[in-house]
């Protein structure tokens, strides 16, 4: 590599991981007090609220990351201009070192946001769904007070009427509102919490089940034992997927060897399609900050919003888009890769004519 390029290279990156670490930072505290219910109510320490603030930090991540590089090396871009190194490069023949430059950066985006969005992620999700089912455990065989109405995660509330020195709930209560279509409510004389070493269940005996439809039928179920998963009675019906926890690796070994399904299809587009995020906004700030300019704008735009709008009409055209999530990073490579080609072109030098 050539030393232009290397430094070129150490300049784009400096700016994009320090603006990452930032935000990564201040998504950190925000998720911190997000959860601080996990202190206040739940009565767990500062050490699990920290940790379960950073399990959810991935797909956040993600989301900030291209915007991040973007930003970043349309700031390095900017210091070069106003410095007029970015001028030195044009003139001295030096485009092909900053290419490479971006090249470099790109490649190295593309491979690090692959790796959060097909390894980290799906681990993380795993991690915290083990955790917070831990958390429900403890909250259930230890740290619930008597004769308190306590949530557990939005829609699941529980009660007890108190606690025997060995660890046994005396009249257990919970009532699960997270489906509209149906409310369940159970009731028992007496619980306890066991683990098999990898999941947590509550032992419910002597009570029943009810189940209130959402037309107004009732129906109501008793049993002399019934257990519950801990894990599902603490989690939000509609955040489980337990494809979300498997790692790209693992997806395609299972489709191999049973079948490809829609689902699993789409979830490896949607993971592949934040390499191609990376790609396009790198070319889209290429095409319009590698290029020195000495005329003024009348209403000066600063880059750092420019590349927010930029990433903000890709998310919504990748949203809405039918032919996928991938649309609006597509739309940005073409774009920005055409532009770019067009003001890189090779423009010839009128020649003087001779008096």
């Amino acid at each position: 590599m050539k030393r232009l390029t290397s430094y070129l290279a150490r300049l784009f990156a400096a700016d994009a991981i320090i603006l990452f670490g930032i935000v990564c930072f201040l998504l950190w505290l925000v998720n911190c007090l997000r959860a601080f219910d996990v202190v206040s109510v739940k009565g767990q320490g500062v050490q699990t609220l920290a940790v379960q603030a950073l399990l959810t930090m991935p797909p956040l991540a993600i989301a900030f990351f291209y915007v991040c590089v973007g930003i970043g090396l349309s700031r390095a871009l900017l210091a070069l201009q106003a410095s007029h190194e970015l001028h030195i490069v044009h003139t001295s023949h030096g485009l092909p070192s900053l290419w490479r430059a971006a090249g470099v950066i790109g490649a190295a985006g593309i491979v690090i946001v692959l790796l959060l969005a097909n390894f980290v992620e799906p681990y993380a999700n795993r991690r915290l769904n083990i955790l917070n089912a831990s958390v429900a455990a403890d909250l259930v065989s230890s740290t619930l007070k008597p004769n308190r109405f306590t949530q557990v995660t939005p829609g699941v509330v529980l009660l007890i009427g108190g606690r025997s020195g060995n660890g046994e709930i005396q009249e257990f209560f919970a009532d699960d509102r997270r489906t509209p279509e149906t409310r369940r409510t159970y009731i028992a004389e007496s619980a306890r919490v066991a683990s098999d070493g990898e999941r947590y269940v509550i032992e419910l005996r002597n009570g029943r089940l009810e189940y209130t439809e959402a037309d107004g039928r009732f129906s109501e179920i008793a049993f002399a034992r019934y257990d519950i998963d801990v894990e599902n009675l603490s989690q939000p019906l509609a955040a489980v997927n337990p494809m979300m926890e498997r790692d790209s690796l693992e997806l395609v070994r299972e489709a191999l060897a049973t079948g490809w399904t829609p689902d699993g299809v789409l979830l490896l587009a949607n993971r592949a399609s934040e390499g191609l995020r990376v790609a396009g906004m790198v070319l889209v700030v290429l095409a319009i900050s590698a290029f020195p300019s000495g005329r003024r704008q009348r209403i000066p735009v600063p880059m750092e919003a420019l590349v927010l709008l930029i990433a903000f009409g890709e998310r919504g055209l990748s949203a809405y888009s039918p032919a996928g999530t991938a649309t609006g990073a597509l739309v940005m490579l073409v774009v920005g890769g055409a532009v770019l080609l067009w003001r890189a072109r090779p423009r010839r030098v009128p020649m003087a004519v001779p008096s």
